[in-house]
């Protein structure tokens, strides 16, 4: 597995159990540096602190293209993984849109349910397809 796509993983797993924990990703992220299970590779914190960073962005982004879903409806691993996905196509200049989406993918693929990959990928398709709108 590539260093960015463990660190998108790891990225995933301080999201996720900030959300169980009911705690800011931050803090996750920064405890888990301090117990020494913290990420090994600075694209992880990148990515949290990016999460984090434009989250109200991100969440309306996708309230409008998560036609029938609400965030809180969704499986906590799409929505997670969607707001890492966003965050990538939408602030993350050196990530190519494929690879955001295909990494999302991937994620939601070994992760999720069997319908997620669906769902993610008409979710970021349609944001990919309206960048431009929203930056």
């Amino acid at each position: 597995m590539a260093a960015r796509s463990k660190a998108r993983k790891r990225a995933l797993d301080v999201l996720f159990a900030s959300e169980l924990r009911d705690e800011s990703p931050v803090t996750a992220l920064e405890r888990a540096v301090e117990e020494g299970e913290g990420p090994t590779n600075p694209y992880t914190a990148e990515l949290v602190r990016g999460v984090v960073e434009h989250q109200a962005r991100i969440d309306e982004v996708l309230t409008t293209y998560a036609e029938g879903w609400t965030l809180a409806r969704m499986p906590a691993v799409d929505r997670n993984v969607l707001r890492i996905g966003v965050f990538e196509l939408l602030w993350a200049d050196d990530v190519p849109d494929a690879v955001a989406v295909s990494e999302a993918m991937a994620l939601v693929r070994d992760l999720s349910t069997d319908e997620s990959p669906q769902f993610v990928n008409g979710v970021l398709g349609s944001v990919v397809r309206n960048k431009p709108t929203l930056v």
